[in-house]
């Protein structure tokens, strides 16, 4: 992801195609050390296509194939036919006790709103 982002800040910076040394420069001065493997790899990848076509054709249709997690636990939450939720037992809330009121009702220590 730290090459992906690299790149993409090259991009943004005004390279039309970042090379290896523009990443690698990216990424040391943050303190990451690269690997030229995954490097040339993600180079070979993105040589010769726009930023723009990546993130909204590519990406769109790679986002919608993704599955969203709500809808996984929603369809396991549903009980089946015939079987009836017992209801909640009703806890009972313990009253506390009344404060209780100190000898001096006064407990801004002497000192009001408008003294």
């Amino acid at each position: 992801m730290r090459y992906v982002a690299a790149y993409l800040l090259a991009a943004l910076g005004g390279k039309t195609s970042p090379s290896q040394n523009d990443i690698e420069k990216i990424l040391s001065s943050v303190g990451i050390e690269t690997d030229a493997e995954k490097l040339k790899i993600l180079i070979s990848e993105l040589s010769g296509k726009s930023i723009e076509e990546l993130i909204f054709t590519v990406g769109r249709t790679k986002l919608s194939s993704m599955p969203v997690g709500g809808a996984a636990v929603a369809s396991t939450a549903v009980a089946p036919a015939g079987v009836v939720a017992a209801p909640a037992e009703e806890k009972k809330e313990e009253k506390k006790p009344a404060k209780e009121e100190s000898e001096s009702e006064d407990d801004d220590m002497g000192f009001g709103l408008f003294d």
